[in-house]
């Protein structure tokens, strides 16, 4: 075993993980499956037509109690989260002062005078500390370390969650609940981020393994890896922090301007206002867009993107193949001026230009839940 390897962090889900077949891998310094047997291509297809299963609990869930938390997170966010309406659950980000993207998170309101957030696992601990430095002061902030998160997605995970738990298939999309699946005590989100309708189950690490053998177990339903989620969600037109979204990425360049509501517009009061709200009004010199290559090889992260002069433009931040769409597709930053889909671009790959087209996203039309 090499000293890396032994420093890795497990889910509680590790040892079915391996006992599935998990190819496991490091990844925010957790050993992570990135396929089964069944592998990636197999896990995507099967996700889009019937359930897959993901084991998401290396990612931070984190409880804010306040006499008004929503009023502090604004502090830190863009998004209107006074406006969030109890039991609902919203997508925002935390900014910098220089307007770019410290992390992006999943938030929703539990109560008046309490938040329960989901952020990414490589920047839970920071994320975490900014918080505290930021609000602790003024609120009871904790990292729930003794809970795990299964994220269950496709068009039939309304149908599987309703054999288990009551309700599940009329809950509205964005929305978040107490309750019991197969007796066990959860925290019910309906989102995920595949594109798909699902929900995210935030469950008692001693009650993980349980739940996911019992899910697994039912007809429809396949363990899915990271390789899958990463291609789930790049046909989506979904963001990766990281690659997609960093710290000097504002929003706006990130093509989400949408999570910004017209009181926070108005008001800023934000770190980065300054900058992110003159980029709504004015625009802003780069935008993240999709791009289909012509041909058949896929364009990875750091692929350079030129004009048809060869004059370069950008880079790829996230690229592959899409099994959905049988064929490659990548998501990059261009200058505002080459933003518009239609627009013909060279990727750089291997050191040879091939041709590309510019394209509205997402690239595979998200399937949600429609109701209310």
């Amino acid at each position: 075993m090499s000293p890396s390897d032994t420093v890795l962090l497990t889910t509680p889900l590790d040892a079915l993980h391996r006992e599935l077949g998990g190819k496991m891998v490091p990844f925010a310094g957790y050993a992570m499956p990135v396929q089964y047997p069944k592998g990636i291509l197999g896990e995507h297809l099967a996700t889009r037509s019937g359930a897959g299963l993901f084991d998401v609990s290396h990612m931070g869930q984190v409880t804010i109690e306040a006499a008004d938390p929503a009023a502090l997170l604004e502090k830190l966010v863009p998004g209107d989260i006074a406006g969030l309406g109890v039991g609902r659950t919203r997508y925002s980000v935390f900014t910098n002062p220089a307007g770019g993207i410290l992390d992006d998170l999943m938030i929703s309101k539990l109560s008046a005078t309490k938040l329960y957030l989901v952020v990414n696992a490589a920047c839970k601990q920071a994320d975490f500390a900014h918080m505290k430095d930021k609000l602790g002061a003024d609120a009871d902030i904790r990292m729930l370390d003794d809970r795990a998160l299964l994220a269950l997605q496709g068009p039939k995970a309304a149908e599987v969650m309703s054999g288990l738990c009551d309700g599940a298939a009329q809950q509205p999309f964005m929305s978040i609940r107490q309750t019991h699946v197969a007796g066990i005590e959860a925290l019910i989100t309906r989102s995920g981020y595949t594109g798909e309708d699902g929900y995210e189950i935030s469950v008692p690490s001693a009650k993980a393994e349980k739940l996911a053998r019992l899910l697994l177990g039912l007809p429809g339903v396949e363990p899915v890896g990271l390789g899958a989620r990463d291609s789930l969600r790049l046909e989506a037109g979904l963001c990766l922090y990281g690659s997609d979204i960093d710290t000097e990425t504002s929003p706006i360049e990130a093509g989400l301007s949408w999570i910004i509501g017209k009181r926070r517009r108005e008001q800023g009061g934000f770190p980065g206002a300054d900058r992110i709200l003159k980029e709504l009004t004015d625009g802003p010199a780069k935008r993240r867009v999709g791009i289909r290559p012509d041909g058949r090889a896929p364009a990875r992260a750091h692929t350079e993107i030129t004009d048809e002069a060869g004059n370069r433009l950008g880079e790829v931040t996230s690229g592959g193949f899409g099994p959905s769409l049988d064929g490659p597709l990548a998501m990059g930053y261009v200058p505002a001026a080459f933003a518009q889909p239609g627009t013909k671009v060279k990727l750089v790959v291997r050191g040879k230009p091939l041709d590309a087209t510019i394209v509205a996203m997402p690239f595979v039309a998200h399937r949600y839940f429609k109701g209310v």
